[in-house]
């Protein structure tokens, strides 16, 4: 399972795991753990993120089983 909407959003910047986890004021194996839906991250880490890409947390929080997400964002 995976956070597709993370990644795609991340992606679509052409910005790297480790320039977000830095971002963030975390590790990039923690930011990765969280884009694969593995850990739960804190509401102060949804609120940047959320800020950094503009898309609600609640559509970046959202962890599917197979990229399902429309790639035309």
């Amino acid at each position: 399972m995976k956070r597709w909407r993370l990644y795609v959003e991340r992606t679509k910047r052409g910005l790297t795991q480790e320039q977000v986890a830095f971002q963030l004021g975390i590790s990039k194996q923690g930011y990765n753990n969280i884009e694969l839906g593995r850990r739960c991250a804190s509401a102060e880490i949804w609120d940047t993120l959320e800020d950094l890409f503009g898309v609600d947390q609640r559509e970046l929080r959202a962890v599917t089983e197979e990229n399902t997400m429309r790639m035309d964002y």
